[in-house]
């Protein structure tokens, strides 16, 4: 004997996209914060003078594949 089941129907959630694009702009923000630190030779553009932001992401420069020494 065969049985028949009924499958419910799956109903799909929508993203409001002007929920969303203050977030994904927040994140974008601290994301690019991050690089800019991470990536950051301590040069003319650095914020903070001294080796000491260089010195703490050091291996991120190495996992990330940026060159420092």
């Amino acid at each position: 004997m065969s049985q028949l089941t009924a499958t419910p129907e799956l109903e799909i959630p929508s993203i409001p996209v002007a929920e969303l694009a203050p977030w994904a702009a927040f994140v974008f923000l601290i994301a690019a914060i991050v690089l800019f630190f991470i990536s950051a030779d301590q040069g003319i553009v650095s914020i903070p003078s001294g080796n000491a932001i260089h010195e703490w992401v050091h291996d991120g420069r190495h996992l990330l594949g940026y060159p420092c020494h």
